[in-house]
């Protein structure tokens, strides 16, 4: 049976928006850190210690469907769920760092590029590029819009730009559970799909690949990378449908306009 998309009341609201700002802290903390010669799973260890000890929460990947540690780091060719490791950052590195809280029960889930300073001006563009195709998409968002006036604005931004859409991979409603209805596609038509209404909260998240979309998952289960080795970058935030827009709920300090 499918399950249906969840209104959240103005109080589960409330505790999405300290969930969401807690996260929007933790990317604050690390902004410091991640550079070259971290480890990924350095990067892992101080993110689980600072979401639990510091903020008082729950890392809400860990253990998700089995999943060991508490974020993502997907390096350059990675499109989503790369595992942290004794990888080291180098200095031509790129890494989407995406990570989840919950807080009183509710979750927030972002992600966020960090660009090493020796990166090549291909992967600083990329970089750039899905981050504008992230606010294409987020600024679709209102009382009688549609999903697919949210994929056809990323879709359109990502495919001017040169480069391709991963179509496997989505954003999601998210609260009490990580995963929730409705998926939000990074590409599609206007005007179709599902119309959007006050009190919903969902993630939008475009992965867009320098190169082709086709992608394949590597043996340990989690791991997805481009088919053609070339570069792939992700940001992601949580919104909250208002009554005449949207709430960027993960905003971070450093976004504030």
């Amino acid at each position: 049976m499918k399950q249906q998309v969840v209104i959240k009341t103005a109080e589960e609201i409330e505790r999405m928006r300290e969930s969401g700002r807690l996260l929007a802290g933790v990317f604050t903390m690390l902004d410091d850190f991640v550079k070259p010669g971290v480890t990924t799973m350095a990067i892992n260890d101080r993110v689980e210690d600072y979401i639990v000890n510091e903020l008082k929460s729950r890392p809400a990947s860990k253990g998700q469907y089995d999943y060991p540690y508490v974020l993502n780091a997907s390096v350059n060719e990675v499109i989503c769920h790369g595992m942290p490791s004794e990888y080291r950052l180098k200095g031509r590195d790129i890494v989407n760092l995406d990570i989840t809280l919950e807080k009183n029960g509710l979750i927030a889930d972002s992600s966020k590029m960090y660009v090493m300073p020796d990166a090549s001006p291909i992967a600083k563009r990329l970089t750039q590029k899905t981050y504008e195709a992230l606010y294409k998409g987020i600024e679709q968002v209102k009382p009688g819009a549609t999903l697919g006036d949210i994929g056809h604005a990323i879709q359109w931004h990502a495919e001017a730009a040169g480069y391709s859409v991963v179509r496997e991979y989505c954003g999601h409603g998210v609260g009490r559970e990580m995963h929730e209805e409705p998926q939000i596609l990074h590409y599609g038509k206007q005007g179709t799909g599902i119309k959007l209404q006050p009190g919903m909260i969902f993630t939008i998240e475009p992965m867009i690949n320098q190169g082709g979309p086709k992608l394949k998952t590597k043996k340990d289960g989690w791991t997805v990378v481009t088919r053609d080795k070339k570069f792939s970058a992700q940001w992601e935030h949580t919104i909250l449908v208002t009554q005449n827009g949207y709430e960027i709920l993960t905003l971070r300090p450093d976004e504030q306009r």
